[in-house]
């Protein structure tokens, strides 16, 4: 699939983003599914994905690290809303803190046959209820590797992959080099204060972003941070 580059021209993004819930089936869905964005983080990015979707038209989102789609249901009805569509990368072995013996490892979603984690029917389920399967496409794979294939621009790219420090590393270098001028890219568990979460989103993700000169920062909610590429 290509998609053309179009030029931004945009002055009214910040306004766009101020206020634009998601209501309804789609926003009931979003909470019902596994996962861990709540719901002030998911609004926002809703209102990101389509402001960012209006401010860079005709370019796809993507977001990295799909779980069991609860923040993908929020991104789908955005591509939706912005007539684009919205890829989904995520292995669906689950990442280091959702393993066996980990704070966030959810016994349910091992697959009994290969006795490892497998998100990926759990995913399915989760965008055929939401009603998506028409603009969201699950690309099933390392982020790495997809975005070592990679050439499309993008409107939108929302990491929120694995969260150790070799994963981040790679989220950032992979993929921000891919956000279309004019598009955002939104970062999730995002912790200033050490004590509130992990580093690796915060130092390898956020500041590089930030320190690049590339992104500038638009908004803050909760771990959620959304820039937007300049």
């Amino acid at each position: 699939m290509t998609f053309s580059v179009k030029a931004c021209h945009c002055d009214g993004y910040r306004a766009a983003v101020s206020d634009l819930p998601l209501s309804g089936h789609l926003r009931e869905c979003a909470l019902a599914a596994k996962g861990f964005m709540p719901a002030d983080e998911g609004d926002a990015l809703f209102a990101a994905a389509t402001a960012a979707g209006r401010c860079a038209p005709g370019l796809p989102f993507l977001e990295v690290g799909s779980y069991c789609g609860r923040s993908t249901v929020w991104l789908g009805a955005a591509a939706r809303a912005c007539d684009t569509v919205l890829f989904a990368v995520d292995h669906h072995r689950g990442s280091e803190e959702n393993q066996a013996g980990w704070e966030h490892h959810d016994a349910s979603l091992v697959d009994p046959r290969s006795g490892r984690m497998d998100t990926l029917p759990t995913f399915r389920d989760t965008i055929h209820g939401a009603g998506l399967e028409d603009v969201v496409f699950a690309i099933v794979g390392r982020s790495d590797a997809v975005a070592a294939h990679w050439t499309s621009p993008l409107a939108f790219l929302f990491i929120d992959g694995g969260h150790g420090e070799g994963p981040a590393r790679l989220d950032y270098q992979g993929w921000t080099p891919h956000v279309a001028v004019g598009g955002t890219l939104a970062i999730h568990d995002v912790f200033p204060d050490p004590a509130d979460g992990g580093r690796p989103p915060h130092d390898l993700i956020f500041r590089p972003a930030l320190e690049s000169g590339r992104f500038r920062l638009q908004s803050a909610t909760g771990s959620l941070r959304v820039l937007r590429r300049v």
